[in-house]
């Protein structure tokens, strides 16, 4: 249902921009950041995470297209690290445009992923989601996802 193309210039600045944003407001939601700094802090991670931007080395920045309507409908960017448990991929963001959720893409885009991990030689898949993010939460689960590590917190 979806492919996965390699971004080009135009669209990284798009997604740059957007996931920084999109990152800042899921850390204030965490509790993790105050509102007043997550902004800089996001973009300084962005920064942290790719020095290079399209070419930061082990980073692969997909466009998630639509074929068949020939539309744009997310972003997902991961990075492989080799280890001695095997090749694996960390999904840092995976995000389906607002007017195409719903609508299966992520679970096609999901599903995309697995293929072109297996294209790359991937042995494992990770990924962190965040407690308040029950739907993506529940599509992992769906497509065989498993909770490795629980980080909680209590405000007082």
């Amino acid at each position: 249902m979806v492919t996965l193309r390699g971004m080009n210039e135009q669209e990284y600045e798009v997604f740059v921009h957007q996931s920084a944003i999109d990152y800042a407001e899921d850390k204030v939601k965490a509790g993790t950041w105050v509102a007043e700094e997550a902004l800089q802090l996001s973009v300084e991670e962005m920064q942290r995470f790719l020095p290079q931007g399209l070419n930061t080395p082990n980073t692969y920045l997909y466009a998630v297209v639509d074929p068949v309507l020939d539309i744009k409908v997310g972003y997902l960017w991961i990075h492989l690290t080799d280890g001695p448990l095997g090749r694996s991929a960390f999904i840092y963001d995976i995000a389906i445009h607002k007017d195409y959720q719903g609508k299966g893409y992520g679970t096609s885009t999901m599903s995309a992923l697995e293929e072109e991990a297996s294209r790359l030689r991937v042995d494992k898949i990770s990924l962190h989601v965040f407690g308040h993010n029950k739907i993506a939460f529940g599509l992992y689960q769906k497509m065989g996802y498993q909770v490795t590590d629980i980080s909680m917190s209590k405000q007082l």
